[in-house]
């Protein structure tokens, strides 16, 4: 926890009642937090949020009525804030996690239990994403960009390399840009998704049927390759190595998101040898904006969603006020523009 106490009112959506009395005991056992409310399925948690929006949903998933997927996606349509998925087992309901994702929630964390006294058990993951969560929202701590001291690339081959960022909303965004590059695509595709490493396994196996090209996590020391698309898949960030590999770095610890997209973008921009295609899609916050303009200034092709596809508009948003795309897309167009470019930058 940082030390900076805020007032955060967290809403409580669970239709079992000593699950949310657990979450509620959860909440209140950091100081400062508060119970916004408390609704007992999907469609109480979409009036409810309407009327009062909370700093952040703790969101289950199967409930009566109306799942906490669809309640999600009409909530961050009407009436956006953060949504954290919390359910009694995250790889049981993967489906309808990625379904949340998808819609705009910002991660999975599983249910604590009541223990011995009336304390909550396994408290310590979801207290830990609430940390997170509070200082994005606070902005305490920025967005953790960082600059990377250029250097002077060793004698390795690597194709040029599609960057792509992406936060709340991310799975359904990515799976719409992968989607549209082809087989024998000539340039490796690199992605940093705010998400828990736990859960980014599953994440490249919900969006391979999506895609021509197979989803690698990335292990340290990988090489960028042609026509594979490369998934961080640490809490550390994941950034390209003077010796042209990818490999996560915990620094800079102080950033909120992580992994960061400011930190992809940025060694990218110092590191790689060939300019190549920066992307930024929906998500909360600023992360990626920074290293969007680096990648812009070095001859690197920028793209940002534009707002009215965007699940939420915060990263592209901060990226188009800091004059870092070259181009704002709509989602559904932004695959081709990325082919288009990759075509005319091989014949350079």
């Amino acid at each position: 926890m940082s030390g900076t106490i805020t007032g955060m009112r967290i809403a409580i959506v669970n239709d079992l009642g000593l699950a949310r009395e657990v979450l509620r005991r959860v909440v209140l056992s950091v100081p400062g937090y508060a119970v916004a409310w408390e609704a007992v399925d999907g469609e109480d948690a979409v009036a409810k949020a309407a009327a009062d929006r909370p700093d952040a949903i703790l969101m289950d998933l199967v409930m009566p009525r109306l799942d906490g997927a669809e309640a999600t996606r009409r909530i961050m349509r009407q009436n956006p804030c953060p949504v954290l998925v919390v359910t009694s087992t995250v790889g049981g309901n993967f489906e309808l996690v990625y379904r949340a994702m998808g819609a705009g929630a910002l991660d999975a964390v599983e249910t604590p239990t009541l223990g011995p006294g009336g304390v909550p058990r396994n408290a310590e993951p979801l207290v830990a994403r609430l940390a997170k969560l509070d200082a994005a929202l606070q902005g305490e701590t920025g967005s953790g960009f960082v600059a990377v001291p250029a250097v002077k690339p060793p004698s390795v081959d690597i194709p040029r390399i599609v960057g792509i960022g992406v936060s709340t909303g991310g799975p359904d965004a990515l799976g719409a840009v992968l989607a549209a590059l082809p087989v024998g695509f000539p340039a490796a595709v690199v992605v940093v998704q705010h998400i828990a490493a736990e859960y980014a396994p599953g994440l490249a196996d919900a969006l391979t049927p999506r895609c021509r090209l197979p989803i690698r996590v990335v292990r340290p020391g990988d090489v960028p390759q042609p026509g594979i698309v490369h998934l961080a898949a640490t809490d550390d960030h994941l950034e390209l190595a003077s010796d042209l590999r990818l490999r996560y770095t915990p620094t800079p610890r102080s950033a909120p998101y992580r992994p960061s997209v400011d930190v992809l973008f940025a060694s990218l921009a110092a590191r790689a040898p060939r300019p190549g295609v920066g992307v930024l899609l929906t998500g909360m916050g600023t992360d990626g904006a920074d290293g969007l303009l680096k990648l812009r200034q070095v001859g690197w092709h920028t793209i940002a969603q534009d707002e009215a596809t965007c699940v939420v508009y915060g990263m592209p948003k901060a990226a188009v006020e800091r004059r870092a795309a070259t181009e704002v897309l709509p989602l559904g167009l932004i695959g081709a523009a990325v082919v288009n470019q990759l075509r005319s930058r091989t014949k350079v």
